[in-house]
């Protein structure tokens, strides 16, 4: 398909640059059918079935973004995929300056040699050392926040609660899984009284969900792999809702890509550990997920494909073109859309 088809001018003021406080109190735009309604994010309970399921992402991000030197070359470095116990593929900014064999001095006394060159451009880092790399991490990192608000603001002590969800337990993300953010264990006791189940998966979410689309045809465009896992005892119980008429309503893209990849043609969920690099657009046919709560995405985007190949490309431009109408915020800290087809 035609990339074009999935662009829309968003005005710059729409773009979230703070979560909303509390997370709860965020917007959500109920997009059932033909139909949109304003609701909040709290609303979720009266919004959703007894018997239905709500699947999170369990993944925790980690401080990926670096600063260094090689020689006299300033070098960014955004890690966005874990190769090894030491070895990361990382988005270099200044790439062009480093070549293979070379010696990167990051922050903190912290280095990498690069170790490869990708055919995207991107370069395989292997930390110098014998400390865990995420203790280092820990110590030259800072938060990766999307670049659409890091071109905004810089980072700050705030980002590092704000940018990660109260779910937030398997280190390995370099994005967050951001319509997690939202919830409150407020909420999650209010829809359990409502008797609104819930699980976690794993999906350790890569800086190329944030890559902008740039062929002009779907069909020319390479996904980035990511690692996630289901494993069997959550497996059984996705299945166990959707056999006794429940429904699965993944809580993010994240989640709802890795169900779709662990699903057969029938729907079955099966026990998945391992990359993915599925890309849904309009022609998908859904197998493992029956909804899906997300934020607003990027104009050209995978995401926002992704969405309309769940609600139909006229319907989700119309609810976009109402969100931004109605002044919902958009991306990671924006607010919602509960999408039920």
């Amino acid at each position: 398909m035609r990339v074009d088809l999935f662009d829309f001018t968003l005005p710059p003021e729409r773009i979230a640059l703070r979560p909303a406080a509390p997370r709860d109190s965020a917007r959500l735009l109920h997009v059932a059918g033909a139909t949109l309604a304003d609701h909040v994010v709290r609303d979720l309970p009266d919004l959703l079935r007894a018997g239905d399921m709500l699947v999170f992402n369990d993944t925790r991000v980690i401080p990926a973004q670096l600063e260094g030197r090689r020689g006299e070359a300033r070098i960014g470095a955004t890690l966005h995929k874990r190769e090894g116990p030491r070895a990361w593929t990382a988005f270099v900014r200044n790439a062009k300056r480093v070549r293979v064999g070379d010696r990167i001095e990051f922050d903190a006394d912290v280095s990498a040699i690069a170790a490869a060159r990708h055919a995207d451009g991107s370069l395989l880092l292997e930390f110098a050392g014998d400390e865990p790399v995420e203790l280092l991490l820990e110590r030259a990192g800072r938060m990766p926040l999307p670049p659409y608000i890091a071109a905004k603001r810089p980072t700050d002590a705030r980002d590092a609660d704000d940018y990660q969800t109260m779910f937030a337990r398997e280190a390995g993300a370099v994005a967050a899984p951001t319509a997690a953010l939202h919830f409150t264990p407020d909420l999650m006791a209010a829809l359990a009284a409502r008797g609104v189940e819930h699980a976690t998966l794993t999906l350790h979410v890569g800086a190329g969900t944030f890559l902008p689309v740039k062929a002009d045809d779907t069909d020319a465009h390479a996904m980035h792999a990511e690692w996630g896992r289901i494993d069997p005892a959550t497996a059984e119980r996705l299945n166990a809702v959707r056999a006794r008429g429940g429904r699965l309503i993944a809580v993010g893209t994240t989640s709802l890509r890795l169900i779709e990849s662990a699903a057969d043609a029938d729907g079955m969920i099966h026990p998945f550990e391992g990359d993915t690099a599925i890309f849904i657009t309009p022609g998908y046919r859904f197998r493992g997920i029956d909804g899906l709560l997300t934020n607003f995405h990027l104009p050209r985007s995978t995401l926002f494909m992704l969405v309309s190949a769940l609600m139909g490309i006229d319907r989700m431009k119309a609810a976009y073109a109402y969100a931004i109408e109605n002044g919902y915020r958009f991306y990671s800290y924006g607010d919602a859309s509960l999408l039920l087809p």
